[in-house]
């Protein structure tokens, strides 16, 4: 790879930000910080009385993590409940805490039904006043779009390989938007690679498989399905890991 390359490589993995646990220990789902982000903003955008301002997602006992079944993403947290942490600004015509409370129930809610995030915690402070009730969000809030590189839908080519095959496999899952390539060299949505055995298990190959999800179903239910679908695809039943790189 080309030092151009290696470094615009390089930016588009740090644009992912943390890669965070969907769902619980035994799904295997992982989803970047950023995507969560922009899908947490959108979702709270119609919330009265507040703007959202920065967010991020951190394990809540990031002391007593949970052990995942499948290898995680490289530098992913370990699957365990998680605390969201943001500001915000609100109007001034309410108590404060009723638009914080309004805002942190919102957050709840579209974490866990819209993306499968397991939220136990909601850190919300305001630190603003708005002037004239919530604004239009502006730039700075996060474009997933540019932290990726996209693939194109090859589903109707012959597979000709394993990889070929698991991709043609999660494609046909219904709300996959396409595969994408971020982690671990741009263009490249599928990994397969040697899960090591122990005393009591053969080797076992392990699967992970990058892709962008669209609308209209929770994102950990098409990650499950995905996994399913890429399982079954493969002749030696591998492990699979699903990591979703952005929610459209």
């Amino acid at each position: 790879m080309s030092a151009d390359r290696w470094t615009q490589a390089v930016r588009h993995q740090l644009g992912l930000g943390r890669l965070v646990p969907l769902g619980g220990p035994r799904d295997g789902c992982w989803l970047a910080e950023s995507a969560a982000r922009s899908a947490l903003r959108q979702a709270v955008r119609p919330v009265p009385g507040v703007r959202l301002g920065s967010l991020r997602i951190e394990l809540a006992d990031p002391e007593d993590p949970y052990e995942s079944v499948v290898p995680a993403p490289p530098s992913a947290l370990p699957p365990g409940p998680l605390r969201i942490v943001a500001e915000c600004a609100a109007a001034p015509d309410e108590p404060l805490p009723t638009a914080a409370s309004r805002l942190r129930a919102a957050l709840t809610g579209a974490a866990s039904d819209g993306l499968g995030l397991v939220v136990t915690e909601v850190d919300l402070r305001v630190t603003a006043l708005l002037d004239d009730g919530p604004e239009a969000e502006t730039a700075s809030g996060d474009a997933s779009g540019d932290t990726e590189s996209d693939i194109a839908d090859g589903g109707q080519a012959k597979a000709d390989s394993d990889e070929e095959r698991a991709g043609q496999a999660a494609l046909s899952v219904p709300g996959v938007a396409r595969l994408t390539g971020s982690l671990g060299g741009l263009g490249r949505a599928v990994h397969i690679g040697e899960r090591p055995g122990d005393a009591a298990a053969l080797p076992r190959r392990h699967v992970r498989i990058e892709l962008a999800v669209s609308g209209g179903r929770r994102v950990l239910d098409v990650a499950r399905d995905v996994r399913t679908a890429v399982t079954g695809a493969l002749a030696d039943d591998p492990s699979v890991a699903v990591l979703v790189t952005a929610v459209s």
